[in-house]
């Protein structure tokens, strides 16, 4: 039995552990407090299993004995097996398109018996292995086209599929794992087209088009006409110009009216023009407004622990599961968001740390895509909350309320806690 422990706690990284334990505990507590009402015990709230609150310690009592299980198994597993996760994962996605459940607007949920999971959380994990897989590849050279848009289409299918679904938020995290692609060597010009894209878009939302149009005209007239002494290939450069002026126009014009008339649902529209303040919404804006008020309220300080009033009032829709961290916001204030904040902070830095020491390349790839992914949920969550970006249901990590995010991000975490015990064995 001695020896047995000592290979189960062998090697582990401790303050990850702590790290995860402290977001679970935060989690629950702020679940807690969402549903506590005044005079009501814990032991009442812990014997009404139809609460979040039970729901969600069952769900981590069920993570934590994952998370054993876990490292029990040699990392040497999921290396060998990470083409057959991913496998698996494509087919419960594509087994929810077929049989799956709708659940406020969005078809990605199965029911088996009573119990609701969402595959598209646990297919992130899956995506990742076969996505650590290949890059770790001895045959394989990502300076190569061929080597990257393979490792693109790894990461493109499942979310495809999941678009299928109507599950907008989970396929945006999906592009999270791209990031982890640049770490490998993809050029960083593309980075800067992405960047490039994103203020085309917005501009084409804020912007009159042909306004737009017009300035973009100007500019490659501009430029060209700027750069014609310097040019020595001049046909050249003015292809690219013009190409890139095409391009942008054609965003403009026609790639986001389509978008926005054929792709996107209505209240996903009301959502971003909300967002933008092109638009005024008593629905789309509604959660967004409560939650702003319920941090604001909070001050410096917060009202204390289980004194908010917004949260006793449900004030906040959703709010143990995408708005979880304006509970945080009320009770604790300003002081106490910013530690929340730095908590992940610290989180993310331990993980690219630990993702630095790998001898793998494997173990390199997958903790870069565990700190990509928290990095996502994080960003997009806490800012959706204060009306930086959009409502997409988008998960706080082991904080939000659901047994499908709190098992993935266990799985996520702890498959990296086990690689990284096995680091001094594993071999490339």
């Amino acid at each position: 039995m001695k020896d047995r422990n000592t290979t189960l706690t062998k090697g582990l990284d401790w303050p990850l552990i702590y790290l995860y334990i402290l977001l679970v505990v935060i989690g629950l507590m702020s679940i807690y407090a969402v549903e506590h009402r005044e005079n009501e015990s814990f032991f009442f709230a812990l014997t009404h299993f139809s609460r979040n609150f039970t729901q969600q310690i069952k769900w981590v009592g069920i993570a934590g004995v994952l998370a054993v299980i876990i490292l029990l198994i040699d990392s040497k597993f999921y290396t060998a097996t990470a083409n057959l996760f991913y496998v698996f994962g494509l087919f419960l996605l594509v087994v929810v398109l077929l049989i799956g459940k709708d659940v406020k607007g969005s078809h990605s949920w199965l029911s088996i018996g009573g119990f609701q999971f969402q595959p598209a959380e646990f297919t992130k994990l899956c995506t990742l292995l076969a996505l650590s897989k290949y890059l770790s590849g001895v045959d394989v050279d990502f300076t190569k086209l061929r080597s990257r848009l393979i490792a693109s289409a790894i990461i493109l299918l499942p979310t495809l599929i999941i678009l299928l679904q109507n599950e907008t938020g989970l396929a945006l995290v999906y592009f999270s794992f791209f990031l982890v692609l640049y770490r490998e060597g993809l050029p960083g010009i593309l980075l800067v087209v992405g960047f490039s894209l994103i203020v085309v878009v917005l501009s084409a939302l804020l912007v009159d088009k042909i306004i737009l149009f017009i300035i973009y005209c100007v500019l490659a007239a501009g430029t060209i006409f700027f750069m014609r002494r310097t040019i020595t290939r001049k046909r050249s450069v003015l292809a690219f110009i013009l190409v890139i002026w095409g391009f942008c126009s054609l965003v403009v014009l026609v790639v986001v009216p389509f978008t926005f008339a054929h792709v996107l649902k209505p209240y996903q529209v009301s959502r971003i023009n909300v967002m933008l303040g092109k638009e005024v919404s008593r629905g789309a804006d509604y959660n967004v407004t409560q939650s702003k008020i319920a941090i604001g309220s909070g001050g410096l300080f917060g009202k204390g622990y289980l004194k908010g009033t917004q949260t006793r009032f449900d004030f906040v829709p959703e709010q143990s599961t995408d708005f979880i961290f304006c509970t945080v916001g009320e009770d604790f204030g300003f002081v106490g968001s910013i530690v929340l904040l730095l908590i992940y902070v610290i989180l993310l830095v331990r993980i690219v740390q630990v993702a630095e020491r790998q001898r793998s390349d494997f173990s390199r790839v997958y903790a870069y895509g565990v700190a990509s992914v928290l990095f996502f949920h994080v960003a997009i969550n806490v800012g959706m909350t204060v009306g930086l970006a959009p409502v997409i249901g988008i998960p706080l990590p082991l904080l939000s309320y659901g047994g499908s995010s709190m098992i993935t991000f266990t799985m996520l975490m702890f498959i990296l806690i086990r690689l990284d015990a096995d680091r001094q064995m594993v071999l490339r």
